[in-house]
C-alpha cells in the first residue's frame, strides 16, 4: 500500500520536492493549503506522514510551524535537507523588460532580496507558496506578472524561466522535518529533539544547558519561542546527538525533566545529511 504523504502547497512546491526526496516517488501525496492542514490530517489519520519547513539556512526558522509541533501530539520520525534553487519565472514569451507584478512566498523575496533590488519598480506581492504564485501566474496567463519558484514548478505549470538562480546564496538550503503519531525507534536514530521551559531565575537556562555537556551529547540547536500570556518566558527548542536507546540520553532527559517547569519529547530520529 503506498504511504500517504500530507504536504502544505500544491504540485511543485517545495515541500512537495522534500516529501519525493524523503520517502521516494511512489507515494500518495495529499497537498492542503496551510500549516496546521498538515498536522489535522496527520492527527485525524488521513496521512500517514507530514512534511513541513522547519528552518532555511539563511532566514532562519518557520516559527508557525516550531509553535504547532508543540500544540499537536505528533513526533518528528525524520529530517530531509532540501537545496533551494529559486528561479524567476513568467508565462512562454514574456520577457524581464515586460514585469511589473511578482508573487512568491515572503521567504522566496527574502531569499532573492538581492536580485529584486535591481526591479524596485516591481511589486512584489506575498503569496500562499512559491508552487502556489506559479499556478497563478499559469492562471493569469499575463506577461507582466511573474513568480520566484521552482525549476520544477516551472515545468509542471508551463512557465518560462527569464532568470534562473536568483537566491542570494548558492548554498541555499531548508530543513524539512517528517512528523508521525509515534516515535520509530531505531539504533541508527542519532538525534533528537525537545521543547521545554524553566523557572524564571538566575542559572535556570545555564544548569539545564550543562546537562547536555556532562553527559557528552553535542547541543546541534538552542532556540527560544515567548510562552503565550506569559510575557517575557520563553519555550526553549533542542536539538541534540543522541538516541533515546542508550542510557547517557535517557540519564540526561530525567535530570533535565527535573529542572523544568515544562518538557515534551518532539522526537528520536536518523539525521539527515546535506547533499
Amino acid at each position: 500500500m503506498l504511504k500517504k504523504i500530507v504536504y502544505q502547497g500544491v504540485p511543485g512546491s517545495f515541500s512537495e520536492e522534500a516529501a519525493i526526496k524523503y520517502f521516494g516517488a511512489k507515494t500518495e501525496r495529499i497537498s492542503v493549503q496551510y500549516f496546521e492542514e498538515v498536522f489535522v490530517e496527520v492527527t485525524e489519520g488521513n496521512g500517514e506522514f507530514g512534511v513541513l519547513p522547519l528552518a532555511n539556512s539563511l532566514t532562519g526558522g518557520v516559527y508557525e510551524v516550531l509553535d504547532l509541533i508543540n500544540v499537536y501530539n505528533l513526533y518528528i520520525v525524520g529530517e530531509v535537507y532540501l537545496p533551494i534553487k529559486h528561479h524567476l519565472l513568467g508565462i512562454p514569451g514574456a520577457s524581464i523588460e515586460q514585469i511589473t507584478e511578482v508573487y512568491s512566498h515572503p521567504q522566496g523575496f527574502q531569499q532573492c532580496s538581492r536580485f529584486l533590488t535591481s526591479f524596485s519598480q516591481w511589486m512584489k506581492i506575498p503569496y500562499f507558496n512559491t508552487a502556489i504564485s506559479a499556478q497563478y501566474i499559469k492562471e493569469q496567463a499575463s506577461p507582466n506578472k511573474a513568480c520566484i519558484a521552482s525549476e520544477r514548478a516551472a515545468e509542471i505549470y508551463g512557465l518560462q524561466v527569464l532568470k534562473p538562480s536568483i537566491q542570494n546564496n548558492n548554498h541555499n538550503y531548508t530543513r524539512f522535518i517528517i512528523i508521525g503519531k509515534e516515535i520509530l525507534e531505531s539504533d541508527n536514530n542519532d538525534k533528537v529533539s525537545i521543547v521545554y521551559s524553566l523557572p524564571h531565575k538566575a542559572g535556570s537556562l545555564f544548569q539545564s544547558l550543562s546537562i547536555f555537556s556532562v553527559h557528552d551529547l553535542n547541543l546541534l540547536r538552542l532556540e527560544s519561542r515567548p510562552i503565550p500570556d506569559r510575557p517575557w518566558e520563553f519555550y526553549f527548542y533542542v536539538d541534540f546527538t543522541g538516541n533515546l536507546l542508550a542510557d547517557r540520553t535517557r540519564f540526561a532527559l530525567e535530570l533535565l525533566k527535573e529542572k523544568t517547569t515544562y518538557f515534551k519529547l518532539l522526537g528520536c530520529y536518523k539525521s539527515a545529511a546535506i547533499d
